[in-house]
């Protein structure tokens, strides 16, 4: 697609409100346009001259259009291909599994899930035994077996978490890419759907309450195997204390959904039912800006301006929620974090204190090291996020990358 030389990408126009959501969806480059603009790219992409463009810009808006400026942009967004035009177009790209996400997001797989979850609901409500707390992460008297079932045992669950991200991408034929990272002091699993932007609004809700659904389902399962693996007595076996241990950290990473300024899986939810695209630094910023100006520093006030008119609107009124995201964090440190972490002191306290080197003791040392591990392992992650962040900020208000976790 050429005009005045210059030849385009397959791009995407996604309307949104009085703006168009523009953008490629082979590498993920979105931003958002104003309505003249899109169809002033739209005009281009037809075949139009710059000249031309320009002059029905003017007929059609009644102002001038900057027309260098604006190419500038599409070259910053990479839409315009600085390539050979002569070059035959590449094959758009096969999306594999797209018959498996339909399968898995059907009638009778919403039927399947619904029964699960209810199954699990009728059961606690009869043996509240079942309801999750802190001390089913200690489902045996040793520390490691403890942490090594629990560390392990998670990754195919997070796997499964973000399977179910890629599988609904996937249904609505969106390229995705998983990758590790960290959000503050979590080691998460990220699953980056940028192409969920070429789609309208609509469709995107699934792919971010995807994962969500596989957690309220996965854990249901969990419950429900504990509950029918109980021994004759009424007490559970092991196999069922350590499905319970597993339950336990499924619910514990469903309510770190609440946290929303580590931009979860609810945080993508509600920037999309509020039709933003970045709320996230939008909300922060608005919020430190009215420190600074009651502070009289206008000094550190930072321009609002590089973000959209709805973001700005948006996130006058998201401070609160930023606000209440921490307030979950507190409530899982306090409800969850530290019990956790005083009952498995107190276990391993005992064990180093015993005054024996016996099979306790080198099961605490072991498993210490091993905290030790996965604390080494945040920092590396943590520096290397920091290494590979971009900033591309333009004149366009470009979207951030869809990340799911």
């Amino acid at each position: 697609m050429a005009g005045d030389g210059l030849v385009f990408h397959e791009l995407s126009f996604v309307p949104e409100g009085d703006e168009v959501v523009v953008g490629r969806l082979d590498t993920g480059s979105y931003a958002v346009f104003p309505a003249d603009g899109a169809e002033l790219l739209r005009q281009l992409m037809r075949g139009m001259t710059l000249g031309a463009a320009a002059d029905w810009y003017e007929t059609t808006f009644g102002e001038d259009a900057d027309l260098p400026d604006f190419v500038t942009t599409l070259r910053e967004l990479g839409f315009i291909d600085e390539e050979d035009r002569a070059r035959p177009a590449a094959p758009a790209p096969q999306v594999r599994l797209r018959g498996l996400g339909r399968a898995a997001f059907s009638a009778p797989a919403w039927v399947l899930y619904g029964a699960v979850v209810g199954g699990w609901t009728w059961a606690v409500i009869a043996r509240p035994d079942l309801a999750p707390h802190p001390g089913q992460i200690f489902f045996t008297h040793s520390l490691l077996v403890v942490q090594l079932v629990i560390t392990l045992g998670q990754v195919p669950l997070l796997l499964l978490h973000e399977g179910f991200h890629i599988l609904a991408g996937r249904r609505l034929g969106l390229p995705t890419r998983l990758s590790v990272s960290n959000r503050l002091t979590y080691i998460v699993a990220e699953t980056q759907i940028n192409g969920l932007l070429s789609v309208p609004r609509a469709k995107r809700y699934l792919p971010f309450f995807a994962g969500m659904v596989c957690d309220g389902v996965v854990f249901a399962v969990l419950g429900l195997v504990a509950d029918l693996t109980r021994n004759p007595g009424g007490s559970f076996s092991l196999a069922g204390r350590l499905c319970l241990g597993l339950a336990f950290t499924v619910a514990v990473r469903m309510l770190w959904q609440l946290q929303l300024y580590l931009r979860t899986d609810l945080y993508y939810v509600a920037a999309t039912a509020w039709n933003c695209y970045d709320l996230h630094d939008a909300g922060m910023t608005l919020m430190k800006n009215r420190v600074w100006r009651f502070m009289n520093r206008p000094d550190r006030i930072v321009d609002e301006e590089k973000w959209t008119p709805r973001d700005r609107r948006v996130g006058a009124f998201y401070g609160p929620f930023i606000v209440l995201g921490y307030g979950a964090f507190a409530a899982i440190t306090v409800f969850v974090s530290v019990p956790v972490t005083v009952n498995y002191v107190s276990i391993a306290g005992r064990a180093l204190g015993s005054g024996g080197v016996d099979a306790s003791f080198w099961d605490a040392v072991l498993s210490l090291c091993m905290n030790v591990a996965q604390i080494v392992a945040l920092v590396v992650l943590s520096r290397r996020k920091r290494r590979n962040q971009k900033s591309a900020h333009s004149l366009t208000s470009s979207s951030p990358e869809v990340e799911l976790a």
